[in-house]
């Protein structure tokens, strides 16, 4: 049967679930093979002062990660549901590539521990990677200079200002991932929740455009890191059988600010009234939700170093997650704790483009509470200790 390339066939969710589950068992799978790689090659973590771990551990675990995304994209390339999205866009390819670059930067400096410098120029070439292939910001919803009944204004970034906007987004959302990455499955398990939000949010995307192929990107990307995320989850939760390395957590920084910024450009602005504004929002909200406890810990860092008269890119034990173990948590529940935090605020965020903001922000609230109270138990007990 025909039909216009660009008309709506419903929402593919087994497809993407399909992906998802084929970027998962293929990362699994080669995880093990990479392992061993990792040890031949001598890319293997060695415990120092401030790490967590106690003995030398294998890492590149990115190198398997991207193998899941490989296969879950080529999948979706021959599913005839989803292959047509590769016809109108080139957000996957460009993806691959620039993921192809970021990981083979991650799995040098995972052997040869590569200055900051020469990373962070992986970096920007992989965002210009993505640049030169369309993916980057196009409007800006601001909640100022609204008229004839409009809540705010569109703000149209020019071709240099949405590429400069598209490449510091990948850089941040890339080192914040990077930052995270401290305990045995913190930055897989923030990676899964962060890519989990992500996709249920691009998944929204494309039941409001009605199932349009233009808007078949960001889930593919999505469900494909969090694939690899789940894959990866089950040798890395502690006590861990290899580490991700800077490969996988700047892979999934990576994937995650494309799909993103890919979103954000199939968003109708078309809102008039105050019940749009968490529509028009929409974009940057899941950004800031996915970036906001990784983001915390690396604007923290370089304040904490700054101050110190260190540079930024100093190490040390004064992660989010250093804290909570020197509060007294377990690394295990250290890092199921900042996997509830990861999941309130993302998810938190994509319910409020899904459902009624109020109920949603009463349940958030409540959760929020509730996790501050479970983060802050052993600090009362030893308080409770010392009065007695």
């Amino acid at each position: 049967m025909d039909y216009a390339p660009f008309a709506p066939v419903g929402l593919p969710a087994r497809e993407y679930l399909l992906v998802l589950l084929t970027a998962a068992v293929t990362t699994f799978l080669l995880t093990g093979l990479v392992r061993l790689l990792a040890i031949r090659v001598g890319a293997v973590a060695y415990p120092r002062v401030r790490d967590v771990h106690v003995k030398p551990m294998p890492r590149m675990g990115g190198v398997a990660m991207y193998g899941g995304v490989l296969a879950a994209i080529f999948l979706a390339a021959n599913l005839p549901a989803l292959s047509r999205g590769f016809s109108y866009s080139r957000d996957s390819l460009a993806v691959l590539i620039a993921g192809g670059l970021i990981v083979l930067v991650g799995a040098l400096d995972d052997r040869f521990e590569l200055d900051s410098l020469t990373k962070l120029a992986g970096q920007v070439t992989a965002a210009g990677i993505l640049v030169l292939g369309g993916v980057q910001w196009f409007v800006f919803w601001v909640p100022w200079g609204g008229s004839d009944g409009h809540v705010g204004q569109l703000l149209v970034l020019g071709s240099n200002q949405g590429q400069l906007l598209t490449v510091l987004l990948v850089v941040a959302m890339i080192n914040a991932m990077n930052f995270v990455d401290g305990l045995d499955g913190l930055a897989s398990g923030i990676g899964l929740i962060s890519a989990a939000a992500t996709f249920v949010f691009c998944l929204s995307v494309l039941d409001r455009q009605n199932g349009d192929v233009n808007a078949y990107p960001p889930a593919l990307i999505a469900a494909a890191i969090a694939g690899a995320c789940l894959g990866f989850l089950p040798h890395n939760f502690q006590p861990a059988k290899i580490f991700m390395g800077d490969s996988g957590s700047m892979l999934i920084g990576l994937m995650l600010a494309t799909a993103s910024t890919s979103a954000s450009g199939r968003i109708i602005y078309t809102g008039s009234g105050p019940g749009d504004t968490i529509a028009l929002l929409s974009p940057l909200l899941v950004v800031a939700a996915v970036l906001f406890v990784p983001l915390l810990d690396l604007i923290m860092a370089v304040v904490r170093r700054t101050k110190a008269g260190k540079s930024p890119f100093h190490a040390d034990k004064m992660h989010l997650h250093h804290r909570l173990l020197e509060i007294g948590h377990s690394q295990r529940r250290a890092v199921l704790l900042m996997y509830l935090w990861a999941a309130v605020i993302a998810f938190g965020a994509v319910s409020l483009t899904l459902f009624n903001t109020w109920v949603v922000g009463w349940v958030v609230g409540l959760v929020v509470l509730l996790a501050a109270i479970i983060s802050l138990i052993p600090r009362m007990r030893t308080r409770a200790d010392r009065e007695s």
